[in-house]
């Protein structure tokens, strides 16, 4: 053994090996974090977009009132720091080692709180919230609504302008920020008060987020969150001086507008013991699309976690739509613009929960297995409408149901009911983007978490009659978080670097043709018809 004096000078050796640690550069992170509508997730990728770590937690949803969706914002947040810090920690890492990180949020969801305070006036109101219903309905049947129509449809007729045409369109749903804002407005005399006074703050998820994390120093959203609210004017991408002044809300009352991919700022010191940038803030199903590399005009992506999400990529054209799809800012990266044309059915992966909750199964996994299990649902349909049914029935009233039960059937047939539910909404998604926009599909890529599901994945495919891929992790809302950030700050070049770093982990592929499912589908939309108007007939009764 070789005997070293501990008072003699390192050898050569030991000095070279030395100074070549200190100088090594440390290896670098991007944290991509999603806050979605039942779950938050964090996750920490590699410069190859390697999954590293992870962690997540559910979202604990409040239900006040029936139809009132609500969570507790000082809970979110607390949940939001520990996602954080446990998948770095998962990750085996330090929080010197994140070159900075990407928020996606569920959008539509909203908050105002007390610009001096920072307090909070009321909890989170979900986007699946529809306690502004009745507010919806008296403005798409009032005499103003129908004056904006048609004179917006004359003008249009004679000058061809798509500006025209959209307000020509343009009807308010639940799902939007605006009405639902309004309510608050007119029912809490507090915010009502502030927003007067000029000491109220709004924010969806990102904005609120970005301000906690930031002590109140920044108070921003994007171009992607902001177009989600119906408040957005999007051929002049600044708020609606005229929905302010109609619906008496006052602009004041929104944040600055920011691109998607930019440095907005930095944690504050205090929260993780270092500064992180904060380089991305971006709506859900737009991260989505990001992290699909959908970003070729005629790719479509598909989202199906709580509701089902169909977005194609319109390029930097806005749709206006004749039958509700809905134009948003897919992302604002510098002079670069894209857009998105929307259609959404709201219950989707809850449906199957809700299912679950009843016993009718133990696992989620076991579902596709059982609806395969059968040759078909023995007459039984069911109807996902726990939010009521957007486009193309476009029905806030329309009631969640099962029809066609009878002594025989079994809770296979429930199961498969729920599933076959699903791939004819998206059947009809698909068919109303694709025969409105008249833009070939270049791809259709899936993700979230009910793309793992092969019995609906397959039976989509069938009914649209093409082949949808899926990648090999179905979180993409983190991913495309990650990738705007890692943009902003030169961590990836480009999106063409981007696009190698993309991995399919599977293609479903039509096997069967889709008139076979023809007496199914035309038996569900039956059932839908008879689920119409529901809630409106019985509150009448």
């Amino acid at each position: 053994m070789k005997l070293i004096d501990p008072g003699a000078p390192a050898s050569n050796d030991a000095s070279i090996a030395g100074a070549a640690t200190a100088c090594a550069p440390e290896v670098k992170y991007i944290l991509g974090v999603d806050v979605g509508s039942t779950v938050i997730r964090c996750h920490v990728y590699d410069k190859a977009a390697v999954l590293k770590g992870f962690s997540s937690k559910q979202v604990e949803l409040l239900h006040p009132q029936p139809g009132w969706v609500e969570f507790d914002p000082e809970s979110l947040w607390t949940q939001f720091i520990d996602v954080i810090k446990e998948a770095v920690q998962v990750a085996g890492i330090k929080m010197n080692q994140i070159s900075a990180l990407g928020l996606s949020t569920q959008r539509g969801t909203f908050i105002t709180w007390n610009k001096k305070t920072g307090k909070p006036f009321h909890n989170f109101i979900s986007w699946q919230d529809v306690r502004a219903a009745a507010l919806v309905k008296s403005w798409n049947t009032s005499f103003l609504m129908k004056a904006v129509h048609g004179i917006s449809s004359l003008l249009h007729f004679f000058t061809r302008i798509d500006k025209l045409l959209l307000s020509r369109s343009f009807s308010f749903t639940t799902q939007h920020v605006s009405l639902r804002l309004a309510w608050v407005l007119q029912h809490l005399s507090e915010v009502e008060q502030a927003a007067k006074d000029g000491d109220c703050c709004f924010g969806t998820v990102d904005t609120w987020l970005l301000y906690k994390l930031t002590k109140g120093a920044v108070y921003a959203t994007d171009y992607s969150n902001a177009s989600t609210t119906a408040f957005l004017d999007p051929y002049k991408l600044q708020w609606s001086v005229f929905l302010s002044k109609i619906l008496s809300i006052p602009i004041s009352l929104f944040p600055p507008i920011e691109d998607t991919s930019h440095i907005f700022g930095s944690v504050d010191t205090e929260i993780f013991g270092v500064p992180i940038a904060i380089a991305a803030l971006v709506a859900d199903q737009q991260a989505a699309m990001f992290g699909q590399c959908c970003f070729d005009r005629g790719d479509i992506k598909v989202t199906m976690g709580t509701g089902s999400f169909w977005d194609i990529n319109t390029g930097n054209k806005i749709h206006a739509s004749k039958r509700g799809l809905y134009p948003l800012v897919g992302w604002k990266i510098g002079k670069e613009i894209t857009y998105l044309a929307e259609g959404n059915a709201s219950d989707t992966g809850n449906a199957i929960k809700w299912a679950q909750s009843l016993d009718l199964f133990d696992n989620v996994g076991e579902t596709s297995q059982m609806a395969y299990s059968l040759i078909n649902s023995g007459g039984v349909c069911f109807v996902p409408s726990f939010s009521g049914l957007q486009i193309p029935v476009n029905d806030p009233y329309a009631c969640t149901s099962f029809m066609g039960i009878t002594p025989s059937t079994t809770k296979k047939h429930l199961v498969r009911a729920v599933l076959e539910s699903i791939a004819f909404r998206n059947k009809q998604l698909y068919d109303t983007i694709t025969t409105e926009l008249g833009i070939p599909p270049m791809s259709i890529r899936a993700d979230g978490g009910v793309s793992k599901n092969s019995f609906v994945m397959q039976m989509t495919s069938d009914l649209i009659n093409k082949s949808i891929s899926k990648p090999v992790s179905t979180d993409m809302s983190c991913l495309g978080a990650a990738f705007l950030a890692g943009l902003a700050i030169g961590f990836w070049t480009n999106k063409d670097h981007l696009k190698k770093l993309r991995q399919t982990g599977m293609v479903f592929k039509p096997q069967k043709e889709p008139k076979e499912y023809e007496p199914a589908m035309s038996n569900w939309i039956k059932a839908v018809h008879r689920s119409l108007s529901w809630y409106s007939q019985a509150s009448q009764q």
